[in-house]
């Protein structure tokens, strides 16, 4: 699902392209993309951007008169620039946006059709999309840790829940929680000053570096190759490769369609944290260490 730094650079390509231009037409290619009836999505037509803003994860094309494009790209849908009057993709196109300077289709490489547009008008009609979290690269420490500590959750489930932080999902919580040194399993109400503070850098470094990293991959270009698994990331995807920082196995806790990764040494002392699958049928056996994974996984002689 594309997270903070990839909404951030689909909005910077976006409005040079389209703000201040009419959204002339709007083509359909799968009826379940739109979520809503009122206002119609044909009373957009023939009317200028205004804006392009993002709303944790969606992305929003505001337009004159209040009314709003609401996206939400969920694990597979992506945007793609194309000339004016290109064809939707028929497996996996949804919809194309007509304006002078091109083509705005959205597409979706999945099965399951989860991508979603609402049309919205007013701000109090947009609000209602907003989950409230909190953005941390506009924050201070002390709003970081005020809604950090706010409920008791693991620090996994706290960083990708949007009612508490916006914009952050599965990879770059892992990657934050890599170079904060911390436990995906943490609990929030038991980090100590230092660790809370450890923990808001990391997230912000997290979040700008990566922001920087595919502005100079896609330079003047628009976003093509959307993915949560990048090269150069530190634990996120990387099961059994080396960790970047001391070359031990990356580990992994899978669960449903969605899995954490981290490093052992540097994030929980060594210690393997329970696969809920797999250790439920090794019980016993189930390794404690990285030691005793090693010792696993060496051939008997």
């Amino acid at each position: 699902m594309p997270e903070l730094p990839d909404v951030e650079l689909y909005l910077e390509c976006l409005a040079p392209r389209i703000v201040g231009r009419v959204l002339e037409h709007v083509r359909l290619g799968s009826p379940f993309l739109l979520r809503t009836v009122e206002p119609p999505l044909a009373a957009v037509a023939g009317t200028h951007v205004i804006a392009v803003r993002r709303l944790g994860k969606r992305i929003v094309i505001a337009l004159e008169g209040e009314r709003f494009l609401v996206f939400h790209l969920m694990i597979a849908g992506r945007f793609r620039w194309r000339p004016r009057g290109a064809r939707i993709p028929g497996k996996v196109g949804l919809a194309a946006f007509e304006f002078s300077t091109g083509t705005l289709l959205l597409t979706e490489a999945s099965s399951r059709k989860r991508a979603s547009l609402h049309v919205v008008a007013g701000e109090e009609g947009l609000r209602a999309l907003d989950p409230g979290g909190l953005e941390v690269l506009q924050s201070d420490l002390a709003a970081f840790r005020a809604v950090l500590v706010s409920e008791s959750h693991t620090l996994k489930r706290a960083l990708t829940d949007p009612h508490l932080f916006s914009g952050i999902g599965n990879a770059y919580s892992d990657e934050i929680l890599h170079r904060a040194r911390l436990s995906p399993i943490a609990l929030t109400g038991q980090l100590d000053d230092d660790e809370v503070a450890h923990l808001y850098a990391a997230t912000r470094a997290t979040l700008t570096e990566w922001l920087q990293r595919l502005r100079a991959q896609v330079g003047d270009g628009f976003p093509e190759h959307v993915t949560a698994f990048r090269e150069g990331m530190a634990v996120h995807g990387r099961y059994r490769q080396p960790c970047p920082d001391c070359g031990a196995p990356v580990q992994r806790i899978a669960y449903a369609d969605n899995e954490t990764n981290y490093c052992a040494r540097c994030q929980t002392g060594g210690r393997l944290l329970a696969d809920r699958g797999l250790s439920r049928l090794l019980k016993r056996d189930w390794p404690r260490t990285l030691e005793e994974l090693e010792t696993l996984r060496r051939p008997r002689a």
